[in-house]
């Protein structure tokens, strides 16, 4: 999938591919105004708070470093039945707003198309799980302390300006669960100034950071921080963990008196190790991972006439003679060697016009792509979900 967000997001960093992921501190600018705003806006983020029914800590607002309570800023919405159902009050956060504050919405690729398939388009770029935060701060509020995270992020200003610094590391690559709790900031300042509308920023995992628009007068900044956890050798072993299951020597109890068996047990976990390396590993993480939220196929509600590929990493094709087998998602489909152009077309993580696709690879196309959606690898690609893809990804047979 070539998604011009994660294209620019190359170029303003000057990278080419993931490799530098998490490698070290890097800035860039990306000059087209009108992708970032494209991304979300702040009218368009306050438009998604005001229709859904969000709850902190999905949904939270801040004001001089402090979280406000809850109830300053939900209300209920009663229906003529009594049934509740809590709601932001539109009228409050206003003023919260006006006064200066700070709007965070969590995994906003959950309630937005264009923030999930940026998402998904860096999912299948880095081969690790993204989400995006949503960070909308008025006037001069402050931001959060000094702090670090335990993943890479990517952070993209899509409007205003905000003051940030970015320290160094105290602990090399601390994480979630860690022996150390890491709580000394580091007195290395690695970047500090303004991130202006477009500019870029990668934050590796550990280093210290805040941002604020304290002092910054009347105005607005509209970030976007994409989370991105790489895999760790203690994610490594955790798999591990759950394979020697397979073997009777690791279910047994531990004999605390005697310590016998512990030689065999040692073997047997040295040959666990050396059978199932950190290779097999990162290819089992991507084919394990849980399907993502689609809406399901139901035939009778109408023809099936586009079509997207969702899956939360780019699915295997592989060949086998007279056959071929999509590996994606814990699924494996077999299908004739004939249909491998329509494959890769329906596969390719950009929407697909059946009518358009069926002059470029045959009429079966249709068939193949009603099987990809109910296997739930493609999803119908409907007006809001289209909406993602619209001026960031171009369709497969453009």
């Amino acid at each position: 999938m070539e998604h011009q967000l994660v294209s620019a997001i190359e170029t303003a960093l000057g990278w080419n591919g993931p490799e530098k992921l998490g490698k070290g501190f890097a800035m860039g600018t990306v000059n087209d105004p009108a992708l970032v705003s494209r991304i979300l806006t702040p009218n368009r983020l306050l438009d998604i708070a005001m229709r859904r029914s969000l709850d902190r800590p999905q949904f939270r607002c801040f004001q001089k470093g402090v979280e406000v309570h809850p109830a300053i800023y939900y209300t209920d919405s009663v229906s003529p039945r009594g049934q509740s159902i809590p709601m932001a009050n539109m009228r409050s956060l206003g003023r919260l707003l006006r006064e200066g504050a700070t709007l965070i919405l969590d995994q906003a690729n959950v309630f937005d198309p264009t923030m999930e398939v940026t998402c998904r388009a860096l999912q299948w770029w880095s081969h690790e799980r993204v989400q995006v935060n949503a960070y909308l701060t008025t006037n001069d509020a402050a931001g959060f302390p000094l702090h670090w995270d335990d993943h890479d992020v990517l952070v993209v200003q899509l409007a205003g300006e905000k003051e940030w610094e970015v320290r160094g590391t105290t602990r090399k690559v601390p994480m979630y669960r860690d022996a150390d709790p890491n709580s000394i900031p580091s007195e290395e300042i690695v970047w500090s100034g303004v991130m202006k509308t477009g500019d870029v920023m990668h934050i590796p995992r550990g280093h210290w950071h805040q941002a604020t628009r304290t002092g910054s007068g009347s105005g607005k900044s509209l970030h976007a921080t994409f989370g991105i956890t790489k895999r760790t050798g203690a994610s490594w072993l955790a798999w591990l963990a759950d394979w020697c299951r397979e073997h009777e020597i690791f279910r047994h109890d531990l004999d605390r008196l005697h310590g016998t068996g512990s030689e065999a047990l040692m073997e047997a976990a040295t040959q666990l190790v050396g059978g199932r390396p950190p290779a097999d590993f990162l290819a089992a993480y991507e084919q394990e991972t849980a399907l993502p939220r689609h809406i399901p196929y139901l035939d009778f509600l109408g023809p099936l006439d586009a079509v997207v590929c969702t899956t939360h990493f780019p699915p295997q094709i592989q060949g086998n003679g007279e056959t071929v087998d999509i590996l994606a998602s814990g699924k494996k489909l077999t299908f004739t060697v004939k249909t491998v152009p329509a494959l890769r077309l329906l596969l390719s993580g950009r929407p697909v016009p059946l009518d358009l696709a069926a002059a470029v690879v045959g009429a079966e196309v249709a068939e193949i792509a009603e099987i990809l959606v109910k296997e739930e690898m493609c999803a119908t690609l409907t007006p809001e979900l289209s909406l993602g893809y619209t001026g960031l990804v171009t369709n497969a047979v453009s």
